[in-house]
């Protein structure tokens, strides 16, 4: 089990209760292959650095986390896959 912090990025027009459905969902994946949710810092709506996919805006999401490298696995697994992430990365916290 290592410590890690995810940044995530999802489209800025989401209706609340789907957003929170997908951080959710990234917070359910970690905890089903034992690993423990940390920090959930929600950013909010901010502009993005460049455009991405036609977009300029994206809501922000941060968590730190421990878990296993299937549950990462799993994560970027999902997060390619749903429409609703912009962008996300998953970052191994030093020590």
């Amino acid at each position: 089990m290592r410590k890690y912090e995810g940044a995530f990025i999802l489209l800025s027009n989401l209706e609340e209760e789907v957003r929170n459905a997908e951080i959710e969902k990234v917070k359910n994946i970690i905890t089903e292959r034992q690993g423990t949710v940390g920090n959930v810092n929600e950013w909010g709506q901010r502009r993005l650095a460049y455009e991405i996919d036609k977009k300029r805006e994206g809501y922000y999401v941060f968590v730190e986390f421990t878990a296993g490298s299937d549950a990462v696995d799993e994560i970027n697994r999902i997060c390619r896959i749903s429409e609703n992430f912009i962008r996300h990365m998953i970052t191994v916290e030093e020590k």
